[in-house]
């Protein structure tokens, strides 16, 4: 039975770039959200406090979750916060359609990611060479 071949590192991080871009996309559905506030204000019964509760909390669930992606959870977290924004639809409907397209993009980086995993396990990232052991 043969060892599977390791390889060396890449010559650059691809997981700080991915990071970058989870973080960014992050603050981006805050900003997204925060544009919100004025739909759900104008259109239903408008702004209560638990409209109002419920949007500013998962805005500041999203703040706290950029910062959070460095840990091995962070995926799972901004899938989860993307369920949290999809029953927003209980308060607008607009705002279930903002979770789904964050969902959408979401889904997207995970895919991306699983694809940088399988292409560093090859060996086919810049940079990388075989182990003689």
């Amino acid at each position: 039975m043969t060892d599977p071949v390791r390889f060396t590192p890449p010559t650059t991080d691809p997981w700080k770039g991915l990071r970058g871009v989870m973080a960014g996309t992050l603050i981006l559905e805050v900003i997204v959200l925060g544009l919100a506030f004025p739909i759900v204000a104008n259109l239903g019964p408008g702004i209560t406090w638990l409209s109002g509760g419920y949007l500013g909390a998962v805005v500041v669930a999203h703040i706290v979750a950029a910062g959070l992606q460095g840990r091995s959870y962070a995926l799972r977290l901004d899938i989860g916060l993307q369920i949290l924004v999809i029953a927003g639809g209980f308060l607008q409907w607009s705002v279930a359609v903002v979770g789904v397209i964050f969902l959408c993009v979401w889904v997207y980086i995970a895919y991306v990611k699983h694809d940088v995993e399988v292409r560093m396990a090859k060996g086919m990232l810049p940079g990388q060479q075989p182990i003689d052991e």
